[in-house]
């Protein structure tokens, strides 16, 4: 198969690029640029460290996408994407978009959380939200999840489905590697003001909490809201997401891992851990969330531990899993086994 990758500058798009290029299924990879000056650039000017690669970075034209390619990956910013792939959404050619900007259905929620005016969705039927583990059916427009969204409804999908959740108690506080903010340097993610250091943004502000809660209420619409923090990690990749919940009647730890058990038997890249809690070192590199719950009777809170390596299940790897289950090869294509570990 011939792929496209629109945004190969990014870090998620450097992911991507290494993990397509050791895909069986994949012949050709071909690069597009956003911008008109990058179209002028090979990709061992943009990513020196992929070595002596002159592949030339074209102008984006989604006729010559069609014509070039059999699917194409959008690692771009949010806002970006919008503007140039109508035409391939209108032709139903195979779009795997990593940026946020066709994941909420609602384009007042959109406009609200990503303050971009003027933006009209397209019937939410034409697209597909790619959370892979729950995702059997797909649209030729598939939405990939955001990373926190993705660390978060993964560990809270069992509960919500089941309707064990009390609507007014979710706690989520999400902690992620510095990687997540993008490459483009600000004045936050500058080394002095990462190293040593832990710095919560956005409280309450997130773009993903919209996100979260319209695939939550999709599993139980008793669902109204979750109490949402973000803070900067001084590591490069990975997130962490502590998650704090009230169940509705008396449970057991046990009966609440078998809950976790029986919903993730058949996912090659959820590996639930009972009681023990997971660290980011064990999934850093890897297309793997692994979870972990601890059940306190007295309070009647669950203590749920989610961790993803930001960068892979949180944005490239689970594209290529969604491009795996699409096509229909095997699930596990490409993606590593192994965590970077230690």
């Amino acid at each position: 198969m011939r792929v496209g990758i629109l945004g190969i500058t990014g870090y998620s798009g450097m992911t991507l690029y290494s993990l397509l290029a050791q895909h069986p299924k994949v012949t050709e990879i071909v690069l597009y640029g956003n911008a008109q000056h990058q179209a002028d650039l090979t990709l061992q000017d943009v990513v020196p460290a992929f070595g002596n690669n002159p592949q030339p970075i074209q102008a984006f034209d989604t006729a010559k996408v069609q014509q070039e390619t059999d699917c194409l990956f959008c690692a771009t910013p949010s806002g970006v994407t919008a503007h140039l792939v109508g035409p391939l959404l209108a032709a139903q050619f195979p779009v795997i978009d990593l940026s946020g900007d066709f994941r909420l259905h609602s384009a007042k929620l959109y406009q609200h959380w990503y303050h971009q005016t003027d933006r009209i969705l397209p019937d939410a039927a034409q697209i597909t939200y790619g959370l892979s583990e729950f995702t059997d059916s797909y649209q030729s427009y598939i939405a990939n999840p955001g990373c926190y969204a993705t660390a978060t409804l993964l560990a809270l999908a069992p509960l919500a489905k089941a309707g064990l959740l009390e609507s007014d108690f979710i706690v989520v506080d999400a902690k992620s590697g510095v990687s997540g903010a993008g490459k483009n340097p600000s004045a936050s993610a500058h080394f002095p003001a990462i190293n040593e250091n832990l710095q919560v943004y956005r409280l309450n502000q997130h773009q993903h909490i919209p996100e979260i809660m319209q695939q939550l209420k999709k599993w139980d619409g008793q669902l109204d809201a979750i109490q949402f923090s973000t803070t900067l990690l001084p590591i490069t990749r990975g997130i962490m997401v502590n998650i704090y919940a009230k169940i509705k009647h008396s449970i057991s730890q046990s009966a609440i891992e078998q809950l976790f058990q029986q919903t993730y038997a058949q996912s090659p890249f959820v590996r639930f851990r009972g009681a023990t809690l997971p660290t980011i070192k064990e999934v850093v590199g890897s297309n793997f969330c692994d979870i972990g719950i601890n059940w306190n009777p007295r309070t009647q809170i669950v203590t749920l531990v989610s961790v993803i390596d930001n960068l892979m299940k949180g944005a490239a790897g689970q594209a290529v899993q969604n491009f795996n289950k699409y096509f229909g090869f095997e699930e596990t294509l490409a993606l590593p086994k192994y965590p970077l570990f230690p």
